[in-house]
């Protein structure tokens, strides 16, 4: 063979058969990167419109099956429905005897670690939590996403090596994750992810309301270089006029927020509340400019409504 030639990943040995439990988002996305690494999609369960969609797309020609019978034709089994629906999952599997002796089965839930699948591991199965720290949509752009995304891993310590080696052949990092701390783990991702969305959707509405025609290029280079200044730089990366201490323009921008846009008060508030006290920790808030400015927030308003300090 050439030196030029790339040996095709299906001829490796060990090769799983791969089945998918729910496909939402996630699974079919995490399947079609095993493909990708050699590994062979068998069957995958979806009840909705939507996920059928998405099975069919990523992994064509991939039959449709109940989930019981996606385990009876795979090796590596992802569970991938919502966390609330896991546990009650993983026990029907393991009560009707779907489970098997020496199968893989992975979920990817970021609240849970592995003992969600004690039901399983009783059966004879090999639980594995990997949780992509990554947003999908649904769609083949996922899968190129999961070059570099860190996953949580949690496992029993036998099968840790095996758990960060399916991360590393999907194109992830592992970054193993205690079990008791999978929930504040979880709270840290979502606080950053779930809630910046928020932000940025409510701060383009509010530049739309404001007359920009194209808020979504005005944010872009500035939350862009705001994102990568606070990766880099923590708290030191903190600017704007609550790092400051501009009480006056902080009541201002209360005042307008009320006017136009009431719903978003509470948000702003509480951001700036935890801005504050983050800057002035870290030294960047100047004790006597944060006294006028606390007031503000406590009360909300330039103090026409009385003073809450």
């Amino acid at each position: 063979m050439s030196t030029s030639q790339q040996p095709d990943p299906r001829d490796r040995p060990a090769r799983l058969t791969v089945g998918v439990v729910g496909a939402g988002r996630v699974g079919p996305a995490l399947a079609a990167s095993l493909q990708l690494a050699g590994h062979r999609p068998v069957a995958v369960s979806g009840v909705s419109d939507a996920s059928r969609r998405r099975a069919a797309q990523l992994l064509p020609d991939v039959p449709l099956v109940p989930p019981a019978e996606v385990l009876a034709r795979a090796e590596l089994v992802l569970l991938t429905v919502p966390d609330d629906a896991l546990p009650g999952l993983v026990e029907g599997l393991a009560e009707t005897g779907a489970v098997r002796p020496g199968q893989l089965l992975v979920h990817t839930s970021g609240r849970y670690g592995a003992k969600v699948l004690d039901p399983a591991l009783r059966a004879g199965a090999l639980p594995l939590a990997l949780h992509p720290a990554m947003t999908f949509t649904g769609t083949p752009v996922d899968v190129q996403r999961l070059a570099g995304c860190s996953f949580g891993v949690t496992a029993p310590e036998e099968l840790r090596l095996a758990a960060e080696a399916l991360v590393i052949e999907m194109g992830g990092e592992p970054e193993w994750i205690a079990e008791e701390m999978r929930p504040l783990y979880h709270a840290a991702l979502a606080l950053g992810a779930n809630h910046l969305v928020t932000l940025v959707a409510q701060s383009m509405e509010l530049l739309r309301e404001a007359g920009v025609a194209a808020p979504d290029r005005m944010l872009g280079p500035l939350l862009g270089a705001a994102l990568d200044n606070a990766l880099r730089s923590g708290d030191a990366a903190l600017t704007g006029p609550v790092a400051r201490g501009d009480a006056g323009t902080v009541a201002a921008h209360v005042t307008e927020l009320r006017r136009h846009a009431p719903q978003t008060v509470a948000g702003y508030l509480a951001m700036a509340r935890a801005t504050a006290d983050r800057a002035l920790a870290h030294g960047l808030l100047k004790p006597e400019l944060a006294e006028d400015l606390l007031g503000v927030l406590a009360t909300g308003t330039n103090g026409a409504e009385g003073d809450a300090r």
